[in-house]
């Protein structure tokens, strides 16, 4: 995992919510060799909208793969059902934020639910899939967000 992508979202949607006057705060998890971490990052609010749960990942080529791009834990439970596990347990509303690396990058928030879809169907999600989601532009030092609205995003 590329840690600068997590750091990069971090700074995104902390600016999105000084930008636009909400209340809401993201922080990345420690990672530590003893301690379960079932996202990257998490965003606590007061409102409901942005009480979020997020996994990063960052890749080359233009496909997330759930065999190789998540892993399964020693228990041999995979990614995709722990973090499902966590944002049910915690009530937080669940996003997948993926960064396709190549001559352009590109960054993309999907909801949990559409990526559970995905999970339940096939073998991965197409970089097109993520086009239709909430866009993360990229700006010098990383990237920008306009809107975390699913409604205001989704083009289908």
């Amino acid at each position: 995992m590329n840690n600068s992508f997590e750091r990069e979202v971090v700074i995104c949607l902390n600016t999105y919510f000084t930008r636009n006057r909400k209340k809401g705060f993201a922080y990345r998890l420690k990672q530590s060799t003893f301690n379960t971490q079932y996202v990257d990052i998490i965003v606590d609010s007061p409102d409901r909208e942005f009480y979020l749960a997020v996994e990063c990942k960052s890749l080359k080529g233009e496909k997330l793969y759930f065999t190789s791009n998540f892993h399964k834990d020693k228990d041999g439970v995979h990614q995709i059902d722990n973090i499902s596990g966590f944002v049910n347990y915690t009530g937080r509303k669940g996003f997948l934020a993926v960064e396709f690396r190549g001559r352009k990058n590109e960054a993309y928030l999907m909801p949990w639910k559409t990526v559970l879809e995905f999970f339940d169907k096939q073998a991965s999600i197409p970089i097109e899939e993520f086009r239709k989601w909430i866009p993360l532009t990229r700006v010098a030092g990383g990237y920008t967000l306009e809107s975390l609205s699913i409604a205001d995003s989704h083009n289908d």
